[in-house]
């Protein structure tokens, strides 16, 4: 691969990718530390990793397809692939709960103990410093792109962080201090802890299927950019949504009645450049109205949002 095609590539696909490949090489180790011990914690931490595997090949796919430019039958572009993604992702870290649990309840009752916790350890220790490492390059990619897919991912990881190190604990207590039970239990702690993460990954992939507004600080920057233009006496119908690592906003705004189309073209150019400069990711629909015009035969129309002394310009 050549540096221009590298460098081609978006942020969130070679997100995506470092999960696949690390999450390849955590199952190997696994595997054989799952068969050495015998730990129903490091069993679940084996199933977590393979869902892992799963969760991001779903979400490569699913960044790919968000990246891919609009086309005719998606004029709005892909971005709710990685919402759906992320979804995918719930489904699955909320099954690898479910079976991690069960297993850890049948345990409960059989006072087995493990074996080989040098190894287990060792290879806890190596999947926490594997994951961290991914988790700092995530989270560099989520701040350049806001990717919810990333986000879940991001989510998903950070519990790998707690699971690993649970069961390194596990291992301690059940070989070092006779504590049979406590692999188990951490077992089911973990999968307690994985059902949580899966409920806070969802909300902001539910959030962007379901159209859900900015939150209002940005809202309230983004008005106040539009303000400062010349020429703009006012803005009302003012909606926004968010789609992959892209934003969507339109809005009426208002300008003097009196002046010609050609200077109403003028001013609504400077505001679309004022907030592509500051809101670069921004899809902007503007709709023009005399100044003083409100839509009442819409009932979509919501309350204008204008500051008090947004009217007042001149």
């Amino acid at each position: 691969m050549t540096e221009d095609q590298r460098r081609a590539i978006p942020h969130t696909v070679r997100a995506a990718l470092a999960s696949v490949a690390m999450a390849c090489g955590l199952i190997a180790l696994k595997t054989y530390a799952a068969w050495s011990t015998g730990s129903v914690a490091m069993l679940g931490s084996l199933a977590d990793s393979g869902l892992d595997l799963l969760a991001s090949l779903v979400t490569l796919y699913g960044v790919r397809l968000a990246a891919q430019p609009a086309d005719h039958d998606h004029r709005f572009g892909h971005g709710k692939a990685e919402a759906l993604a992320a979804l995918f992702q719930v489904m699955l870290i909320t099954a690898s709960a479910a079976g991690i649990a069960w297993r850890a309840v049948l345990a409960l009752g059989s006072n087995e103990a493990t074996q080989g916790a040098e190894f287990g350890i060792g290879v806890s220790v190596i999947a926490i410093v594997a994951t961290v490492v991914l988790l700092a390059y995530q989270r560099s990619v989520i701040r350049r792109t806001g990717s919810v897919a990333i986000v879940a991912d991001n989510v998903h990881y950070q519990s790998d962080v707690l699971l690993n190190g649970s069961v390194i604990v596990a291992l301690v207590l059940d070989q070092y201090l006779g504590w049979h039970q406590a692999d188990p239990i951490f077992g089911i702690i973990i999968a307690l802890w994985l059902a949580f993460g899966a409920f806070r990954a969802s909300s902001s992939a539910i959030d962007q299927l379901m159209d859900k507004e900015w939150p209002e600080d940005m809202r309230r920057d983004f008005i106040e950019v539009a303000a400062r233009q010349p020429g703009i006496k006012g803005i009302h119908d003012f909606r926004t949504r968010h789609s992959g690592a892209h934003d969507f906003a339109q809005f009426h705004m208002e300008v003097a009645r009196d002046i010609t189309v050609a200077d109403a073209h003028v001013v609504v150019e400077g505001v679309e450049r004022a907030l592509r400069k500051a809101f670069p990711k921004v899809e902007l629909l503007i709709h023009l109205d005399p100044e003083g015009h409100v839509d009442t035969d819409n009932p979509l129309v919501e309350a204008d949002v204008t500051p008090h002394w947004f009217g007042k310009r001149a």
